[in-house]
């Protein structure tokens, strides 16, 4: 590579680095408990958890378990119902002014078995919420995300470009070699970029599916417009389906689970909530494999009649989305791959952390011969590096 080019590649990495080194490294810091969330949960007391029963213990009906919630709350609609992945014995109902609120909700768990009020946690507050907030969207919505989302654009350039720059500077250089004997700029040098390089392929897939995490909102939008329009056109000249028309929503349940033997109800999404249409009770199931059960398969259910509508199948843009979000997190390999994660975010920490420092040390010269010299000017200045960066869940 000659010289015109190292230096265009130095400036490219240089200035993608600064502009998003900052964010990233908010992110790699806020990320880092949130590798291990329910962990953290269960240590602050905030987790839910039903109590034990035998298996096969009889069920409340969700129409009774919705009643009960709706009394804690008069004057709320449901919105969302969940079950966790792990414990199918407790209900999470959530309840809003409005089908389309987002930010005024309250939560309300519930007992699968006797109907009893667990909690009322308040996902809204706390650790964790600021945490989660922080590295999703930075407290300002959409726009926040879409900012972030640009931002590890930038840190993808900054990777590409780093290794790149990788090559020329290490010619000279065994790998690994961390030149101590030197002042300590070359030493932080020679660390950021062994770092970089071997933390490489982490590095690039947290940041490239951080990046996809932060379009969730605009993707389940173009879904609704894209496809979910055409199973709608039955419905066009009719009304939006009032509360008090809807039926029983046990009954809307056993029809969806009919269509789709074998799998596990993840969520359900009311009447004109945004994962849903203004028409159906929308069912979203998931499979039983590790894989699989991080994927969704959405029944719509006519929210008047009880009966099934359509299974559409996801489109690949929103299985794609499915399948980042808990490889961004490490949650496909429990507490190993938790661990592995948690391990390389810290060590992106420090790349990022080194890069901030060749920046602000680079008026400071170092003596070296003028070949190690001309290498190090050639890529310090930039960092390259992500964060586990936001995670917009696809939740209820």
């Amino acid at each position: 590579m000659n010289s015109r080019k190292i230096k265009t590649w130095a400036w490219v990495h240089k200035w993608s680095s600064l502009v998003c080194t900052v964010f990233m490294l908010l992110l790699c810091i806020t990320g880092l408990p949130l590798i291990f969330h329910h962990e953290i949960g269960h240590l602050l007391g905030t987790e839910v958890e039903a109590p034990k029963m035998p298996a096969g213990a009889p069920r409340v009906s969700l129409d009774r378990v919705l009643d009960i919630a709706k009394s804690k709350h008069p004057g709320r609609v449901v919105q969302f119902v969940s079950q966790p992945e792990d414990d199918d014995g407790l209900w999470f109902v959530t309840l809003t002014p409005t089908p389309q609120a987002t930010e005024d909700f309250k939560s309300v768990a519930i007992d699968a078995r006797t109907g009893e009020v667990l909690a009322q946690p308040k996902f809204d507050e706390g650790f964790m919420y600021v945490m989660f907030k922080l590295h999703v969207d930075l407290f300002a919505g959409l726009a926040g995300k879409l900012f972030l989302g640009f931002m590890g654009l930038l840190l993808l350039v900054a990777i590409v470009s780093g290794v790149v720059l990788y090559s020329p500077f290490m010619r000279k250089f065994d790998f690994g070699t961390v030149r101590r004997e030197k002042r300590p700029r070359l030493k932080w040098l020679d660390l950021h970029n062994l770092l970089g390089i071997v933390t490489l392929v982490w590095l690039f897939v947290v940041g490239s599916t951080g990046m996809i995490n932060t379009w969730a909102d605009l993707l389940i939008k173009y879904w609704q417009h894209d496809q979910l329009s055409s199973l709608l056109a039955p419905y066009k000249n009719e009304p939006i389906v009032a509360v008090n028309e809807r039926a029983s929503v046990q009954r809307s349940m056993d029809a969806a689970m009919q269509k789709t033997p074998g799998m596990k109800l993840s969520f359900i999404a009311f009447p004109g909530t945004s994962f849903s249409s203004p028409h159906h009770t929308t069912f979203f199931v998931r499979g039983n494999e590790p894989f699989t059960s991080k994927l969704f398969q959405p029944v719509l259910v006519d929210a008047k009649t009880a009966e099934v509508t359509a299974v559409p199948k996801l489109p690949w843009y929103l299985t794609a989305l499915l399948v980042s979000q808990p490889l961004h997190f490490g949650d496909y390999g429990g507490m190993p791959m938790q661990i592995i994660w948690a391990l390389l975010d810290i060590a992106t920490i420090i790349v990022l952390g080194s890069g901030l420092y060749l920046w602000l040390k680079r008026g400071n010269p170092v003596p070296a011969s003028p070949r190690a010299a001309a290498h190090e000017a050639r890529v310090s200045g930039g960092t390259a590096q992500p964060e586990p960066a936001s995670a917009m869940k696809v939740q209820a």
